[in-house]
């Protein structure tokens, strides 16, 4: 029994040196966190996913104290975060893979044909844009009372809620079909 005590109470002690002084950035709980407070417009149903899923705060936090915070201190790289200059190939809805590098003010993706198109976030105007062929097009803003202004391909804008029915409102405009809208 004692030696059981003693292999529980080092495995314990080898534990708390390598994560001690590791504070690091908690990149995976940060992110789920993130993510929840972004889920909807609606506070009420925020706290309410956060309920439903309180257990990957916990899981999170485990993860991030004992696994990746480590990793950090000891290379002093966030494994999770992504690195500018890093590429990933990702499967479009297509089904074709796209090369998709993080810039510092955004992103390059390179279609299976071998052309460029990069989405930039300017700061200072809270918008991304697309850049083709050296032509720059603002594609959306976020607006200061939370609303998003998208840019469609008329030339016209769109103002809409960050949520799902604001996407499918902007699906509907993009595509030019009518939709009517009660309030």
């Amino acid at each position: 029994m004692k030696i059981k005590h003693l292999k529980v109470s080092a495995l314990f002690m080898t534990a708390a040196l390598l994560t001690s002084s590791c504070v690091g950035s908690f990149s995976l709980f940060n992110r789920v966190a993130k993510w929840n407070m972004r889920a909807t417009n609606c506070k009420f149903l925020n706290e309410i996913i956060f309920l439903l899923i309180s257990p990957a705060y916990a899981v999170c936090t485990v993860v991030d104290a004992l696994v990746l915070n480590t990793i950090e201190f000891w290379t002093g790289n966030n494994p999770l975060a992504q690195k500018v200059g890093t590429t990933q190939d990702i499967m479009g809805q297509d089904g074709r893979y796209y090369a998709v590098t993080t810039l510092k003010d955004g992103y390059e993706i390179k279609n299976p044909e071998g052309e460029i198109i990069r989405f930039v976030y300017d700061k200072k105007n809270n918008s991304w844009s697309q850049i083709q062929d050296g032509k720059k097009t603002e594609v959306f803003r976020f607006n200061d009372d939370g609303t998003i202004q998208a840019h469609l391909n008329d030339g016209s804008t769109i103002r809409v809620a960050p949520d799902a029915a604001g996407l499918f409102e902007t699906r509907m405009a993009v595509s030019g079909a009518c939709f009517y809208a009660t309030r």
